[in-house]
């Protein structure tokens, strides 16, 4: 680890991302883009964790077993179910750069009226992945409720 890195990593989190931003933006933003690249881990890890689902939960959304989206973890989400994964990928960044990431499962789980009342998590148990995609792009449009 260079001394650089090592000096980074006794500050605080925000202290050391306001120290790497000081200078030059646009070198700020590749470097965060390279970081993100570099951490960012499979959809399906994603999906879990940011949504907090267990593999039950996961099952029930993709309509297989526990077994099988544990089975995907290790060897990937077959071809059948990589649309659906899309979907709830593409709703999942849209949470993320919306919502903080500690209140993303409790929004995925709110009834919302946008959604005839379900929750997202219920439009993505119904099987309906490019609802959920809709849904969340609905919700985060600031149009809808600038006058």
């Amino acid at each position: 680890m260079s001394r650089a890195v090592s000096s980074l990593r006794r500050l605080d989190p925000t202290t050391a991302a306001a120290e790497v931003a000081s200078g030059d933006d646009a070198w700020t933003r590749e470097f965060l883009h390279a970081l993100e690249a570099h951490v960012r881990t499979a959809p399906l890890e994603r999906l879990l964790a940011s949504w907090d689902l267990s593999l039950a939960g996961a099952a029930l959304i993709f309509g297989v077993s526990r077994q099988a989206v544990s089975k995907w973890r290790g060897s990937g989400v077959p071809e059948d179910r990589a649309v659906a994964l899309a979907d709830l990928a593409a709703a999942t960044d849209l949470l993320e750069r919306y919502v903080s990431r500690d209140r993303v499962p409790a929004v995925v789980r709110r009834p919302a009226e946008i959604l005839g009342g379900r929750s997202l998590l219920e439009v993505a148990q119904s099987g309906d992945h490019a609802g959920v995609r809709r849904g969340v792009a609905q919700m985060v449009d600031l149009r809808r409720v600038v006058p």
